[in-house]
């Protein structure tokens, strides 16, 4: 019995022994094992920075993608601003081919003088301004004569295509009783223009004869609806 008390205490101590060894054996993996999972989070952690770089230079791009998209989105729309604002800056003068141009009668009953109304239709299909006074001729049987301006202020007027502005000339009315002066057209240049349209005249067939200096008819400047100032 004592021989295999020793025996087995011989194993027991040898199974110690072996337990102990590989116990070091797994002790000894773990550290590199530990070492290596520092390695991988150092990795993981560089993988980090790399993707988070990559992330970076994808918002990078991104960013850049945008602003290039960006650019010229607000490009386009400052050419299209551009280009609105300068079509409305930049409206031109009205010539007398934009023009549809006719004259009314426009007197009032009571008014001391006649008034004829000169209508500016701008029929061009684009928007034009005008400004100012237009010439205004009248025919007549003792020669042309010239119409007075009235000296009323003259402000710029934009026609959008289809749209009208209009003048108006004062003329005194025959009440003489006599002949006077018969009227037998109306030439009217628009403003800053020489090209001259000729009407038929719609007003009183007549003048009176006056000796007085200057001329009796006055034209007020475009935009004074039809009066003459």
């Amino acid at each position: 019995m004592r021989v295999y008390k020793l025996t087995f205490a011989a194993l027991a101590v040898v199974a110690g022994l072996s337990l102990t060894a590989c116990q070091n054996d797994g002790t000894g993996r773990s550290d590199p094992s530990s070492g290596s999972t520092a390695s991988s989070s150092g990795g993981g952690s560089g993988s980090g920075n790399s993707d988070q770089g990559g992330a970076n230079d994808s918002a990078g791009k991104g960013s850049g993608g945008q602003g290039t998209v960006a650019g010229k989105s607000s490009g386009g729309q400052g050419t299209t601003a551009g280009t609105g604002s300068n079509g409305n800056g930049r409206v031109g003068r009205c010539h007398t081919d934009d023009l549809q141009i006719t004259a009314t009668d426009n007197t009032i009953g009571g008014d001391p003088d006649g008034t004829v109304a000169v209508q500016l239709k701008n029929h061009s299909g684009r928007d034009c301004s005008i400004s100012g006074y237009a010439g205004v001729d009248l025919k007549t049987s003792s020669g042309s004569l010239s119409a007075k301006r009235t000296g009323a202020k003259a402000n710029a007027v934009i026609l959008k295509d289809g749209q009208s502005t209009a003048f108006g000339i004062n003329y005194p009315i025959n009440k003489s009783g006599g002949s006077g002066v018969r009227v037998t057209g109306l030439l009217v240049t628009p403003p800053d223009e020489t090209k001259t349209v000729t009407l038929d005249w719609p007003g009183a067939a007549t003048l009176p004869v006056t000796d007085s200096a200057g001329s009796p008819v006055k034209v007020g400047p475009v935009g004074s609806a039809g009066q003459g100032g």
